[in-house]
């Protein structure tokens, strides 16, 4: 049986965003991020900075009294676990059947598909250049 990937919780995702775009910060700042989205009590994102913490998803250092927090894994790690995780329960690790998924519900069509197309030539291209 295959390891189970580190995925995010909707909750922990939501906090890793903040210090994503944000960058480091205490409790506070997090808070003020998190404005505008369902409201948290401080004591919430407090506890979810911690799991967070144990589970190596962010660094802390202590700054005066307070805990200041950063990313330990980036945006791109987190979601290429999440992706994994999705193919893994639903399509059984068949990306064919993701994509084929994703036309059927009318999520990819084929301009989509021509402008994928493109971008990853021009990845391909800058990764030969890279050489």
């Amino acid at each position: 049986m295959p390891k189970p990937v580190k995925v995010l919780t909707p909750l922990e995702r939501r906090i890793m965003r903040v210090l994503w775009e944000d960058g480091a910060g205490n409790v506070q700042k997090v808070l003020q991020g998190l404005e505008g989205e369902p409201p948290l009590a401080y004591t919430t994102i407090q506890t979810t900075l911690n799991v967070l913490h144990r589970k190596g998803r962010v660094k802390r250092k202590l700054v005066g009294r307070a805990y200041e927090y950063s990313a330990a894994v980036s945006q791109e790690a987190a979601d290429s676990h999440a992706i994994k995780d999705v193919l893994r329960k639903v399509f059984q690790g068949s990306v064919d059947d993701l994509l084929l998924s994703l036309v059927k519900s009318k999520h990819l069509n084929a301009q989509k598909l021509a402008e994928l197309q493109a971008k990853l030539e021009a990845a391909g291209d800058a990764e030969e250049e890279a050489k």
